[in-house]
């Protein structure tokens, strides 16, 4: 049974940093590129990151380049999204995704 499971959320000061944790299992993790999304209330879900199999090459929103990091760690079957200069505006649920599959998401909420 494929599974995404995310973790790492929580609530965080405008300016503070969190890392996400993405666990995946029933599947080679190794072999799938992995995506970060984030869905705010109201607003539609939106490609955040992604990282290739190897980690070598990633893919970012303009809103986070400079501010958000994704790794991998094949290792572990664990992809990781770095988040610092946390803002209100980044207050979404983050989920991560590979072809059909979506973890369950975790709630970042960033206020004062």
């Amino acid at each position: 049974q494929v599974q995404l499971v995310e973790s790492g959320g929580g609530l965080v000061q405008p300016g503070g940093s969190l890392r996400l944790s993405c666990v995946g299992s029933g599947f080679t993790f190794s072999n799938y590129p992995i995506w970060w999304y984030r869905q705010a209330p109201g607003k539609e879900r939106e490609l955040v990151a992604s990282v290739s199999v190897t980690g070598s090459s990633t893919i970012y929103a303009d809103s986070v380049k400079g501010r958000f990091t994704v790794s991998r760690d094949n290792a572990k079957n664990t992809v990781y999204l770095q988040m610092n200069s946390l803002t209100p505006e980044d207050t979404a649920v983050y989920y991560c995704y590979f072809i059909d599959y979506w973890g369950q998401g975790t709630q970042v909420t960033v206020s004062s």
